[in-house]
């Protein structure tokens, strides 16, 4: 769910204004899910770009006590979520968190590093959402190794896969987004970023990514 539909629409303007978003249809990007795909979402970028990053940071952070109440902590998702959820933290003066996507296979084999007391209400931060299983992994992990109480996820920008939406309602998660795939492409199109048909391929792909065909 998005956050606010104005704020949405500039934040697609913003990740597009410092090219956050490429397009490459003739050789698509191959994502860790296995999925191809025409285009890829780089939040990490954001940390570059002081304005833009304290925009990200502030948007995601005041909503968070209203939604959730009060966290004992935050969590940030490795690896493109731990610049930005420790700036989150820091801005909320909150301990902060980073979750692994498996154990360390060295030293004291942690999958989340940081100070977190057991029973802690955590919420989770995540720069990008696609299918969904990185941020729920995190999640688990938080639950089970340390025994938080997660109250919802906030992030950047979802592709709003209906598996990332099942996943999330089957584990009863509120998350929580700035922007979505359908703003960004309204707002990439509306700005001669994609033209007609790059525009009708991303909503191709999006209708099916796991089976596309480029």
């Amino acid at each position: 769910m998005i956050l606010d539909e104005n704020k949405a629409y500039k934040t697609a303007e913003l990740l597009l204004q410092i090219n956050a978003i490429k397009l490459n249809p003739q050789k698509p990007f191959t994502w860790a899910s296995g999925i191809k795909s025409p285009i890829y979402c780089d939040n990490r970028i954001v940390l570059s770009y002081p304005t833009i990053r304290n925009y990200i940071v502030s948007e995601l952070a005041k909503p968070i006590e209203t939604l959730f109440g009060k966290p004992d902590a935050i969590a940030g998702v490795a690896t493109g979520a731990i610049g930005i959820g420790a700036i989150i933290a820091d801005y909320l003066g909150l301990p902060f968190v980073y979750v692994r996507p498996e154990p360390k296979k060295h030293g004291r084999q942690n999958q989340i590093e940081g100070k977190l007391n057991p029973h802690a209400n955590v919420v989770v931060i995540e720069d990008l959402i696609s299918t969904g299983k990185s941020s729920m992994n995190a999640v688990k992990a938080l639950k089970d190794e340390g025994q938080a109480h997660v109250k919802g996820m906030m992030a950047i920008f979802t592709y709003g896969f209906e598996e990332s939406e099942t996943l999330f309602k089957d584990e009863y998660l509120d998350v929580y987004t700035l922007s979505n795939y359908k703003i960004l492409l309204k707002k990439a199109y509306n700005t001669n970023y994609l033209n007609e048909t790059e525009f009708e391929l991303l909503k191709t792909w999006r209708k099916d990514p796991a089976n596309w065909k480029h």
